[in-house]
């Protein structure tokens, strides 16, 4: 599990210059906290719970204002996996320990060492079942070349390059809350589109900018809207989505509907 899945001290992209809809953002997160007076949250929770109006990074940025402005306290934590976490409240909730207790109680259960790595690794096998029941063919796992075009240019892989009607994808699969490294986003689309391949993006979430880009470049991002568990951490999945508010699930399949909109943009291609 990536430590950028709880600090707020993470910004996506270096030299971003101050977006006008930042003071939209810092009503709307004063609001949020004045509407829930006697909880504590973290940051990317707050950026997943807002994300349907603003990037992650314009509410890191309401965040770090707010707290600079002493409308919302924060507090800094290591969990047990050596990450830090940055705890956030309403200046009002005096009594506010027990309820940073709980959230990080139950944040240290899904951000255990092995179960980020079981969801990560849980990611990628849903995306392989799912393109094999598309009938797409796996022509490599973990790899750099295609067709005796090899990448040299970094040591990065793509995690599959699959192939249907003669058309080959690079496709590199984000199981995680938040939004993937900007510098891995486009090493992978140049890796991609290096050796022929159309780029392809599995994310539970990636911001409208780089989709729009991705088009550009004549790739396609497959947005989950979840962070898929296994379904053996199902119980888990269900207390993190009622308890956090977080988009988590534990489906046995990525769901036909979700391939479907992959496979009509693949159809236009042939």
């Amino acid at each position: 599990m990536a430590d950028d899945d709880f600090d707020y001290e993470t910004e996506y992209e270096e030299e971003r210059p101050p977006d006008p809809i930042e003071s939209e953002a810092k009503t709307v997160i004063k609001s949020f906290f004045e509407m829930h007076m006697k909880e504590v949250f973290f940051s990317r929770q707050v950026e997943v719970i807002h994300e349907d109006q603003f990037f992650h990074w314009i509410t890191n940025r309401a965040i770090r204002d707010l707290v600079a402005e002493g409308v919302i306290l924060g507090e800094k934590r290591k969990l047990r996996n050596g990450g830090p976490i940055s705890l956030l409240w309403h200046r009002s909730y005096r009594f506010y320990k027990r309820s940073a207790d709980k959230v990080i109680a139950l944040v240290e259960k899904y951000s255990d060492p092995e179960i980020g790595e079981s969801i990560g690794l849980h990611g990628e096998t849903m995306v392989l079942e799912a393109f094999a029941r598309s009938e797409f063919l796996m022509k490599g796992r973990n790899i750099r070349e295609y067709r005796g075009e090899v990448w040299r240019g970094t040591e990065q892989n793509l995690d599959f390059i699959f192939e249907r009607d003669s058309i080959g994808y690079g496709v590199e699969v984000k199981n995680k809350l938040g939004y993937m490294d900007l510098k891995e986003f486009s090493e992978k689309t140049e890796i991609s589109r290096f050796l022929g391949l159309c780029p392809v993006f599995i994310a539970r979430m990636l911001p409208k900018t780089w989709i729009h880009e991705l088009n550009m470049k004549g790739g396609f991002a497959l947005i989950l809207k979840y962070q898929l568990y296994p379904w053996t951490h199902r119980n888990l999945a269900k207390r993190v989505a009622e308890e956090l508010s977080l988009p988590v699930d534990a489906p046995r399949a990525i769901a036909e509907a979700t391939m479907e909109r992959f496979l009509r943009w693949h159809f236009k291609r042939i």
